[in-house]
C-alpha cells in the first residue's frame, strides 16, 4: 500500500516554496559569478554562504520577525543585498543613485 507525502498547511507550502526560493537565487548568484569571471570580494562569498546555511538549518536566514515578512526566508535588506550581488555577477552597471549630484544649483 503506497503511503501519500503529508500534506503540509498553506503556510508550510509557503515557507518551504520561499526557502527553496533563496537557496536558489543563492546558488544562481554565486553559479553567474563564477561564469562571467567576475570576482566577488571576500564580504559577498561570505554573506553568500552564511546565508545559505542559516537558511539550510533553520528555513530563515533572520531572527528578528519585524526583519522580513512572516513566510520569507530572507530580511528585507538580506534581499537587497543579494539583489546588488547578482547584478554585480551578470555585470551589470548598478543603477544611478537618487537625488542630486553635489555642487549642482538650481
Amino acid at each position: 500500500m503506497k503511503r501519500k507525502p503529508p500534506t503540509l498547511s498553506p503556510y508550510e507550502a509557503q515557507r518551504k516554496a520561499a526557502q527553496r526560493a533563496a537557496l536558489n537565487a543563492l546558488k544562481r548568484a554565486k553559479r553567474t559569478a563564477e561564469k562571467t569571471g567576475v570576482t566577488l570580494s571576500e564580504w559577498e562569498g561570505e554573506f553568500l554562504d552564511s546565508v545559505g546555511d542559516r537558511v539550510k538549518t533553520y528555513g530563515r536566514a533572520f531572527g528578528d520577525p519585524e526583519k522580513g515578512a512572516p513566510g520569507q526566508a530572507l530580511s528585507a535588506m538580506q534581499g537587497r543585498k543579494l539583489k546588488e550581488i547578482a547584478r554585480k555577477a551578470s555585470g551589470e552597471v548598478p543603477p544611478p543613485r537618487w537625488g542630486r549630484k553635489k555642487g549642482i544649483r538650481d
